[in-house]
């Protein structure tokens, strides 16, 4: 127990340790411990066996064979239904509906007959009783129209005519000219002209070089264009002589038939020509894999040996 502060179990919260249930229980291995115990103690379930479906009663639970309606009164389905019905008519509280007459069919266009609620008067085609007709008041009199078109017709508008006033012509022009003559006479003296502005700042042309151009780059020669070859004419074809050849046949020259040889025979002493040995001739060859299976897969253990993959 510690000197300060709470144990262990009042940390946990309990009142009390748990208790161990194996406290002085013998050790059991789990292999000699049978997987089921229960199946091995007292008797257990014996089935009998499977039985085969058959006529007899003992491939059935029930020891004899027990029939659905036994012991139960025949009933008619058509008399219950019948009193189902009269059991169910005492229910209503009073007679069945039945109609006053049959449905009736319209005889025409335009007639009411056969419909519930008969013809409608705002809907009738029966004409109205006409007012007396009274005539209306006159139109407004007026003095025929005056006759022209406007142009060069006078007193035709509405209002009076306008009075013509004369107009100089070019009278703008004038007044212009009088105002600038005007304005000459009140100036005195000519422009002022100031001699002392720097002019270094705005007579000299900023887009001015003094420097010497560069020479002028001589343009690149163009170079020929070189013409796609075209013979002179159509390939011909060689027929069994040299018409389709750039060189004509050459002339045939007469020359005996004489064997020319480029070298010298050689003979030996007896005077025989001389023939060297043949050398060494190649031959189909095993590979050296194929020969290492042929040796270690053969007709005498084929069937006893193992591949090894």
């Amino acid at each position: 127990m510690p000197a300060e502060g709470k144990t262990d179990m009042e940390r946990i919260g309990l009142f009390s340790e748990m208790e161990y249930v194996t406290i002085g229980d013998k050790y059991v291995s789990h292999y000699t411990r049978p997987f089921n115990e229960a199946a091995s103690k007292n008797k257990q379930i014996l089935p009998g066996g499977t039985k085969m479906l058959s006529a007899l009663q003992a491939g059935y639970f029930e020891p004899q064979f027990v029939r659905v309606f036994e012991g139960e009164a025949y009933s008619n389905p058509v008399q219950l239904r019948r009193r189902y019905r009269l059991a169910e008519s005492k229910k209503n509280m009073g007679k069945a509906f039945l109609p006053s007459n049959g449905i009736k069919l319209p005889c025409g266009v335009g007639t009411y007959y056969g419909t519930i609620g008969g013809p409608y008067p705002f809907f009738s085609a029966q004409l109205r009783g006409k007012t007396a007709y009274a005539p209306p008041g006159k139109n407004l009199y007026t003095s025929p129209a005056k006759k022209g078109t406007g142009y060069g017709y006078p007193n035709l508008t509405i209002g009076k005519q306008y009075p013509h006033s004369s107009e100089v012509y070019e009278i703008g022009k004038m007044n212009a000219k009088k105002m600038h003559e005007d304005h000459l006479r009140l100036v005195k003296g000519g422009p002022f002209k100031l001699n002392l502005y720097p002019r270094e700042y705005f007579d000299i042309n900023p887009y001015q070089n003094d420097k010497p151009l560069a020479p002028a780059k001589k343009p690149t020669p163009e170079k020929p264009v070189a013409h796609p070859f075209k013979p002179s004419s159509p390939a011909k074809k060689a027929g069994g002589m040299k018409a389709g050849t750039f060189d004509p046949y050459p002339s045939h020259s007469a020359e005996p038939y004489v064997v020319k040889y480029s070298k010298p025979i050689t003979t030996n002493k007896e005077g025989r020509i001389f023939h060297p040995p043949p050398g060494s001739k190649s031959r189909p060859s095993t590979s050296i894999m194929a020969l290492n299976v042929t040796r270690s897969l053969n007709v005498m253990n084929y069937k006893t040996t193992h591949l090894i993959y």
